[in-house]
């Protein structure tokens, strides 16, 4: 779960009203005003809504990679005509979800005549405030399988999401293309993981994530190895550049048991806490594993997960990873331990029926919620997988769900968006439709909802 913190020292007009000396707990001022004490809880009170409502959504799935945010009084019904507080046209289409910063929200594109974009938008206005041209390249669809990456029909080579530390936001190209800006829009660097490390052979297009971990962006590319068929087998790896000039830190091969589609995985690494280390989780290749993120080293891996290439990516709460195997595999429920090999006795539950394919699950609350590519949603018992509740919605799903204020939002392809309570007995809230096609994932950021459709850019808020 995020956390939130007052940022750099108390502002001058606080010492003002509350005076000197009455101790404030983590800093070294005191202070003598005998209303100090309410003061100081109705400011730090003041704080905290302001932070929890300030939250950003700086990459893939969030602050954290969960899908969950902590922002409050989100808006529950929108339309074309309501709640809408503005729609931005956006150039050309992508499957990439929104990174947002304070009121830098940015995008990348895929134009028809093949320019690879990143788009800085306004966050208050909701106006282009520029647009770069990342580098260029078509969406290969005609490739025979095991031979170099084709790309399904639904996405195209803007379908990686950006990530930004607030300072620099790193995005990412299905051909290869990897670059890093400033918030000005100036290119601090360029580069091409399919010219530094080979061609890809991904069957339908890559579209893993970037992540940052510190002074580092770190990638990964799950793929055929083209055992059997290439004279040289193509190599799976988790590399790492510094996020200030590009250059390489650490790269490390990531060798599976997994054969020809059952090597391929579209997912992005999740960089969290866990047995009191820092981890990067990995899942793809019938393999689910961590690494070290400063220096690569493989850390534990649990392999043998056999199911078939992986969409849907991991999420994590409570020290226990939720991941699926693959092409509508079991949904696992994992503990791991800090280093070595895992067994299937380190799966604490597993659940076969309705998997998603494509989507994300997303747990809060004790609760494990999916959704199915066919419309299925379900509810399960983080604990045990008990399942609570299974409901159909309508709608064929791409989009992850998203956790925030005790609810659900699960988006479908059509732009309808459902919202259910974050409870173990269904409730349907209500439906809300938007006239665009809808394959990223909403964000959530500063109280608003920002949905990306074909067409257009959506901020929806009170």
């Amino acid at each position: 779960m995020a956390s939130y913190s007052i940022r750099s020292a108390w502002p001058d007009w606080m010492y003002f009203v509350l005076g000197t000396p009455y101790s404030v707990p983590g800093t070294k001022y005191h202070l003598q005003n005998p209303r100090t004490p309410r003061l100081l809880s109705a400011f730090v009170a003041l704080l905290t809504v302001t932070a929890t409502l300030a939250a950003d959504w700086p990459q893939w799935r969030g602050l954290d990679g969960t899908g969950v945010s902590q922002d409050k009084g989100v808006p529950i019904v929108w339309h074309e005509q309501r709640s809408i507080v503005w729609k931005c046209p956006l150039p050309e289409w992508g499957a990439s979800t929104p990174a947002i910063w304070g009121e830098a929200i940015f995008v990348t594109s895929q134009s028809a005549e093949g320019k690879l974009l990143v788009v800085r938008i306004d966050r208050t206005s909701g106006k282009i405030a520029w647009t770069k041209e990342v580098g260029s390249g078509m969406s290969p669809r005609g490739a025979p399988k095991r031979s170099t990456q084709k790309f399904h029909e639904l996405h195209n080579l803007a379908s990686p999401s950006p990530v930004t530390d607030g300072k620099i936001v790193v995005v990412h190209f299905g051909n290869g293309d990897l670059a890093a800006y400033d918030f000005a829009g100036e290119q601090l660097w360029k580069r091409n993981l399919q010219d530094d490390d080979g061609v890809y052979s991904i069957w339908y297009g890559h579209a893993n994530s970037p992540v940052i971990a510190g002074v580092v962006v770190i990638s990964v590319c799950m793929q055929d190895s083209l055992a059997g068929l290439a004279e040289k087998p193509r190599e799976s790896y988790v590399v790492a550049h510094d996020l200030r000039s590009g250059a390489v830190r650490w790269k490390t091969p990531r060798a599976t048991k997994a054969d020809a589609e059952q090597c391929d995985s579209y997912t992005t690494p999740l960089l969290c806490k866990l047995n009191l280390t820092r981890q990067l989780i990995v899942m793809g290749g019938n393999q689910l594993d961590a690494y070290d993120p400063v220096s690569g080293k493989q850390l534990w891996h649990l392999p043998g997960l056999i199911g078939g290439r992986t969409v849907t990516g991991p999420t994590i709460d409570g020290g226990v990873i939720y991941t699926t195997r693959g092409l509508r595999g079991a949904l696992i429920a994992v503990k791991p331990k800090p280093t070595g090999e895992l067994t299937f006795r380190d799966i604490l539950w597993s659940a076969t029926e309705g998997t998603p394919d494509t989507c994300c699950p997303v747990v809060v609350s004790g609760l494990v919620f999916t959704i199915s590519d066919d419309g299925i949603a379900r509810c399960y018992l983080a604990s045990n997988g008990n399942l609570k509740w299974k409901e159909r919605l309508k709608g064929k799903y791409k989009a992850s769900p998203v956790a925030v204020d005790g609810r659900i939002l699960i988006l479908n392809t059509d732009g309808l968006c459902t919202v259910v309570s974050a409870a173990p007995r269904f409730n349907k809230l209500v439906e809300n439709q938007l006239k665009d096609e809808t394959l990223a994932s909403p964000a959530i950021a500063n109280g608003q909802i920002f949905i990306r459709g074909r067409k257009s850019l959506y901020c929806i808020g009170r």
